[in-house]
This record gives structure tokens, C-alpha cells and sequence, in this order.
């Protein structure tokens, strides 16, 4: 007999199917005993009564897998209406050591420390794999939006040969005797790939060895990037960026929508037009000093907030950072040359997003570095397709984990995920 996911139970009244999950929770009452038994897409409720069956169900503890081959029998006040009798119930391992915090109760009330330290288990909570759901939808999303668009996706290299792609710290690591490093971003392969494919995109993981030790910060994170040819500025960037948000939040409605509902978040909806403030009016919304280099964690928290109350909008712009505080290929804004045709998408309070115009031409990054007193010997082999044509192009970052936590409205990114690397986590 074929197994029979629990969500498709309610079209088997009256059959006889065959059931395979993991004990969620028993209840064993004097002259009947109920087995919730979860599988991937849910939870079925088995009633029981034969005292042969309910010895055996005594053994078994919560999280043993097991199989139930019963009749499905319709009751309004069980799972989607359904439940299960005249059970067979057989394991199909040995009885489960218990985990440390009990996973049939609404909201796990253990720490998230032993949350991580018991990730595997931790995981099998329906809030914890709810995110998780959630994470892969906006990752399809992400994927869908940018093929209807003629993006072809791309994988680059995770170990580079040099550190001098960001501002941010590297991770070092041995390369056959030789030094090399984690990547920190895809971003000069996916600029050289618009030399190919003219719009690209990846999914996939980049590192970062800053000693941030905060709810929203982790060394290693999924990165959704995006890079396109033939733009005439940042704008054109933004408008890609704007429907691919859409793009995502649309796809985690229609794909986890049970998951949406388990942690009960509606998704917002994105504006046809993204609000956006340059850099400089930026600071007066915020009440930050107008020589501000940056916006800080509170500037970002109060343009949230006006963007709410102004424009009903979860969503911001912020367009023009200073050039100085934005790498050497950050194109520069032709009219106001001291700030970038970069910006940031602020979502709910908090940068989602980093993205911009990037230089095109060989002599402006040569320009450009040397403005920086920086060699151009490091970057020697990114530089060289910029001698051969490369059209205008820009792109954007998404972080995957921040994104999917701003949704759900954790306070800690570590929260939708499933195994965070951090300042002082390198296990399970």
C-alpha cells in the first residue's frame, strides 16, 4: 500500500491508508488513547483502543518513527477534519531518546542557544521549519522573477586568491600550500558574467570574518545576487530589484502559505513605486548630524518608521551613499560626484539590500584605485575584461536570512536558520 501524506488524509474518508511519520505527541486516556503522528506536511490524530495496540503505543516515546495503517474516518474536531481508526501501529526504529525541550507544545521554550545546540531536532518544531519553508519559496521566488526576465543563473567560485574584494574581514584557509580565502561576495565574477549572459544571478553562500557578535549578523549567509547589463543608472537596478521582491513575497504566498499561517505573518505588499530619499535627506529624517559617513542600526530604524507613517510603505530606498563609503567600483553620481549611484533597500527598518551602478570603463577603475592609493596588481584579472568592453551594468545583494527574518519578525537572524555560523557557533 502506497504511503499517504497527512495533508491528503480529508480526501480518503473511508479508505484504508497507510501512514509514516514521527510520534508528535500521545495521549493516553483511561478508556482511549489518541497518537498525533507528524509528517512533513502535517499532523494526523490516530484513534485508539485496541489494548494490544495501546500496550505497544506505551513503548513507544515522542519522536520514535513510526508507520499506522488505519481507516480514515471524518471528525470535525481532529486535524483537517479527519482522523484515523482501527490502527495498526508499527515502528520502524528503535524507541527515540527524547530531545531536551518538548516539540509538541506551540512554541518551543527552550533557549535558542539549546535551540542550536539541538538543531536537528530543534528544526522539527513547526516554527522552527516553518522559516525554512518560507526560506526556500523566497528563494524560487527570487529564481522565477529574474528567469522571466532573461537572467541567467551562474555559479562562481567560494575560494578566491585574494582578499580584496570588500572592506569586510576574510577568512584564510590553506590551498594546496598555498594562502587563499572564502568568498566574501560573488560580485566581480557576476559583473564579469554580464560580460556573457548580460543579466545574471546566483544563490548561494558568502563569508564574512567580522567579529559582529549581533541578532543580525552572521559569518556565513546566503546571498541572492543579481547583476544586469545596459542600464542607464541605478534606477533601472531598482525597478528589477522592486519586482523581484514582489516576485518573492508573491511565491511565498502561494508556495508556504501553511508556513505563513503557522507563524502568523501576512506578507506586506510592495509599492509600485518603492518610496526613496537620497543619502543627505536621509540624515534630516533620521535627526542624524548632515556629516554623517553612514547610517547607523537607529538612523535606519527611524526611516522605517517614516516610510510607514508618510507612505504606508514597509519599504525604502535610500539612494546616494557617499562614494567614500562604498567600494572602488561603485559608480559615482555624474551631477553630485562626492556621493555614489549606489543605494540600499531598508525593509521594516533594516538594510535588506546593497546594490548600484558599478563602473564599466578600464580607465575609471584605474582611476579609481588610484584615488584610493590601492594597487592594481590584486585585481589584475577582474580588471582585464573591462579592456575588452563592458556595457553600463549594476546589481544588487539580497540577504536571504535577514530577509526571511524581517518577514517573520524575529528578533534574532539565527532563528531562520537552520545552522548559523557565527563568532563562537561552528557546530552542529
Amino acid at each position: 500500500m502506497q504511503r499517504t501524506l497527512s495533508h491528503h488524509l480529508p480526501t480518503r474518508i473511508g479508505t484504508t491508508v497507510r501512514i509514516a511519520g514521527w510520534v508528535h505527541r500521545r495521549r493516553l486516556l483511561k478508556s482511549v488513547a489518541f497518537l498525533i503522528v507528524r509528517d512533513a506536511t502535517g499532523l494526523a490524530q490516530v484513534v485508539v483502543t485496541d489494548p494490544a495496540v495501546r500496550a505497544e503505543l506505551e513503548k513507544l516515546p515522542e519522536e520514535t518513527v513510526v508507520e499506522v495503517t488505519a481507516t480514515v474516518t471524518a471528525n470535525g474536531t481532529a486535524p483537517d477534519g479527519v482522523e484515523l481508526t482501527d490502527p495498526t501501529v508499527r515502528p520502524l526504529g528503535p524507541p527515540a531518546v527524547p530531545p531536551p525541550f518538548d516539540l509538541y507544545r506551540p512554541a518551543l521554550t527552550a533557549s535558542l542557544p539549546t535551540q542550536l545546540d539541538n538543531a536537528p531536532t530543534a528544526l522539527r518544531h513547526p516554527t522552527r521549519s516553518a522559516a525554512l519553508r518560507i526560506s526556500a519559496a523566497a528563494v524560487a521566488g527570487f529564481r522565477a522573477a529574474l528567469d522571466t526576465r532573461d537572467f541567467v543563473e551562474i555559479h562562481t567560485p567560494k575560494v578566491v586568491s585574494s582578499s580584496t574584494e570588500s572592506g569586510a574581514n576574510v577568512f584564510a584557509l590553506d590551498w594546496f600550500g598555498g594562502p587563499a580565502y572564502l568568498a566574501q561576495s560573488p560580485q566581480f565574477y557576476k559583473q564579469l558574467m554580464v560580460g556573457v549572459f548580460e543579466r545574471v544571478y546566483e544563490v548561494g553562500p558568502v563569508f564574512r570574518a567580522e567579529p559582529h557578535d549581533t541578532v543580525r549578523h552572521l559569518a556565513q549567509y546566503t546571498s541572492l545576487d543579481a547583476e544586469l547589463g545596459f542600464v542607464a543608472d541605478h534606477h533601472d537596478v531598482m525597478r528589477v530589484l522592486r519586482d523581484t521582491v514582489a516576485g518573492m513575497l508573491g511565491t511565498v504566498g502561494e508556495r508556504a502559505g501553511g508556513a505563513l499561517a503557522t507563524l502568523g505573518v501576512t506578507p506586506p505588499e510592495v509599492p509600485t513605486e518603492i518610496p526613496e530619499v537620497h543619502f543627505t535627506e536621509a540624515l534630516t529624517i533620521a535627526g542624524a548630524p548632515a556629516d554623517e559617513p553612514d547610517l547607523a542600526p537607529a538612523h535606519e530604524r527611524a526611516l522605517g518608521e517614516w516610510a510607514r507613517r508618510e507612505h504606508a510603505s514597509d519599504f525604502l530606498f535610500v539612494t546616494g551613499y557617499p562614494m567614500a563609503k562604498r567600494p572602488f567600483y561603485t559608480h559615482p553620481d555624474p551631477a553630485r560626484p562626492a556621493y555614489s549611484n549606489g543605494f540600499d533597500l531598508l525593509f521594516r527598518g533594516l538594510e535588506l539590500v546593497t546594490g548600484g551602478q558599478r563602473l564599466h570603463r578600464h580607465a575609471d577603475y584605474l582611476a579609481a584605485l588610484a584615488a584610493r592609493g590601492e594597487p592594481v596588481e590584486p585585481y589584475a584579472s577582474y580588471l582585464d575584461a573591462f579592456r575588452h568592453g563592458m556595457p553600463p551594468h549594476g546589481g544588487f545583494a539580497i540577504g536571504l536570512e535577514r530577509f526571511v527574518a524581517r518577514l517573520v519578525g524575529a528578533a534574532n537572524i539565527r532563528e531562520v536558520t537552520a545552522f548559523p555560523r557565527d563568532l563562537h557557533r561552528l557546530t552542529p
